[in-house]
């Protein structure tokens, strides 16, 4: 890795932590309901919606309203979809989304996925792009707010049935958090030259003077919040790979910041919130680390490029370079530094916007994004859903401590007993799950291979990175896989719903068993879960419990592909 690649990753870092040390005092704040001047806006919103704000729940009502609020949202985007050839702001006169398309694309949004089967610029109306997709991308984050708040109360509360009212912090997660965010970066991309009008598509000539189309649309709006909302997708098939999208390297850095902006901010807010800040500090040291990692060794590996593209008369299995590095799928203007980065950054957060074509990364660079997903994101990872995935991992660790010397374990004060790691234990094995039993079936199924472009492992590694991104709700793709197809729609959309519902059921569950708790006094038996040790057992054990179930399949994709281009 370059002297140039790790000056702008230490450069990356320190700003993502100036920013966001300042930005959880507001969203601690804001989530326990000491914003005054808001608390008086809010109260006749909940008139209006009919909403008892200020009544708790127990993490049962608590998970059915949320729930219910986003089987709704589900309906809603279908709908827009399937009825947007009649309703108004389509001026490119675009008709209904197929209906296996259209219910893949509102999971999926709804998920805070945001896979995309289609191209959004040729398929979607102005009106679809910002009612359906934009509205979506923040409740979805939202809602992943919504869990993070609740689970982080279960460890700050104790002897209580309530884990918090879903309805007030959805309200104040989209309207004090979200909204205003967006609002300042959607300006400041618009006026870096991200486009921005309900303008029709343009006609123009080429120089060859052939007709071309350049299609136009609200662009900046639904980008600021896709990032910020760890949402992904794009407005356009190219996503931040399209120079509308991202025009440049200041447009470029504001997003990748944008990601994980939020998430950063959440691991202060924890400590806050359970009144030792040293906890938030372990969590953020961990994910650090593991990012940090990531970035070298996705950088390392495009710089290095393909041996098979070796110059002409060196010996290809002899240590030879690629003339530059793998350049291949990657936008100039960012180069392989800025390309790997983002890589890495969308899918160690659970966001799936691109600016550079993963296919068509080294298998080894291509490997880096595929294992951050399959750990569950849980490095940063998603607005709320990061933290929470990151509490499951810490609660693990602090039972195998527990293991080792023959007592029962602690966290913040908490007992970790057989009825919370029987919950911990389905929500780290949906996943993996929903991943393994995908991909089988994709490469079982004949309307499943049918997708599949590239034979060998390069295609199975597009189905495993398929399901991966799915279930793992990510919603970055290879590209090489052909998934806008019924069998596809269909599984992914199965693997979207599941991978985010069947994880925050039990998530909200341990919330409700862990605020009913006393808590326990520290003893000199009690493992500290705020220093260095936690830090590296935190590590390990979200390397061999998050990544163990996958070795197999990764053997057989990405880890095959890359021998095969160093075996004579």
């Amino acid at each position: 890795m370059t002297a140039a690649a790790c000056t702008q990753l230490a450069a990356y870092l320190s700003v993502l932590l100036l920013l966001a040390w300042p930005l959880a005092r507001w969203i601690e704040a804001v989530l326990q309901g000491r914003f005054a001047w808001g608390l008086r806006l809010e109260a006749p919103l909940y008139r209006l919606a009919g909403v008892d704000a200020d009544r708790p729940q127990g993490w049962p009502a608590y998970a059915l309203g949320l729930l219910a609020f986003n089987g709704l949202g589900l309906l809603a985007v279908y709908a827009l979809q399937r009825l947007q050839g009649v309703l108004p702001f389509n001026p490119q006169g675009f008709g209904a989304v197929a209906p296996d398309s259209a219910f893949n694309t509102a999971v999926s949004f709804v998920t805070n996925t945001n896979w995309q089967g289609y191209g959004g610029e040729s398929t979607l109306s102005h009106l679809t792009q910002m009612l359906a997709l934009t509205v979506q991308n923040f409740l979805s984050a939202a809602s992943g707010l919504a869990v993070a708040a609740a689970l982080v109360r279960g460890f700050a509360r104790h002897s209580s049935s309530a884990v918090g009212n879903v309805w007030a912090d959805l309200l104040r997660g989209t309207l004090w958090i979200l909204l205003p965010l967006s609002l300042a970066l959607a300006l400041a991309l618009a006026g870096l030259g991200v486009v921005q009008t309900l303008a029709a598509d343009r006609a123009l000539q080429t120089l060859e003077g052939a007709p071309q189309s350049i299609a136009l649309g609200p662009v900046a709006s639904q980008l600021a919040i896709k990032m910020l909302g760890t949402n992904g997708g794009g407005f356009f098939n190219a996503n931040s790979a399209h120079p509308f999208e991202n025009p440049s390297a200041i447009s470029n850095a504001l997003q990748m910041l944008a990601m994980l902006l939020i998430p950063a901010a959440l691991c202060f807010v924890f400590g806050r919130m359970v009144g030792d800040r040293r906890q938030g500090f372990a969590l953020l040291a961990a994910m650090t680390l593991v990012f940090a990692a990531a970035v070298v060794a996705a950088t390392a590996a495009e710089q290095q490029g393909n041996p098979l593209l070796a110059p002409l008369g060196v010996d290809q299995h002899a240590g030879a370079a690629q003339p530059g590095g793998n350049l291949e799928g990657k936008e100039l203007r960012f180069g392989i530094n800025a390309s790997a980065l983002f890589a890495t950054i969308t899918t160690a957060a659970s966001c799936g916007a691109v600016n550079a074509m993963h296919d068509s990364f080294t298998p080894l660079g291509g490997a880096v994004p595929l294992v951050l997903m399959q750990l569950g994101e849980v490095i940063f990872g998603g607005v709320g859903a990061g933290l929470y995935g990151m509490l499951i991992f810490a609660i693990m660790a602090v039972f195998i401590a527990g293991l080792m010397i023959g007592r029962t374990p602690e966290y913040l004060g908490k007992k970790i007993e057989a009825h919370e790691m029987k919950i911990v234990a389905l929500a780290i094995l949906v996943t993996p799950l929903l991943v393994l039993l995908g991909s089988a079936a994709a490469v079982l199924a004949g309307a499943g291979r049918a997708g599949i472009a590239n034979p060998g492992p390069h295609g199975f590694s597009e189905v495993l990175y398929a399901l991966s991104s799915a279930a793992n709700n990510n919603g970055s793709a290879f590209a090489g896989l052909s998934a806008n197809t019924p069998f596809y729609n269909v599984l992914l959309a199965v693997a979207m719903w599941f991978g985010r519902f069947a994880v925050i059921v039990p998530v909200l569950a341990i919330a409700g068993s862990l605020a009913a708790k006393k808590r326990s006094a520290a003893t000199e038996g009690t493992l500290p879960t705020h220093g260095p040790l936690f830090v590296v057992l935190l590590v390990g054990t979200v390397g061999l419990v998050g990544l163990l179930n996958y070795v197999p399949a990764l053997a057989l994709g990405p880890v095959v592909e890359h021998l095969m281009l160093h075996t004579p």
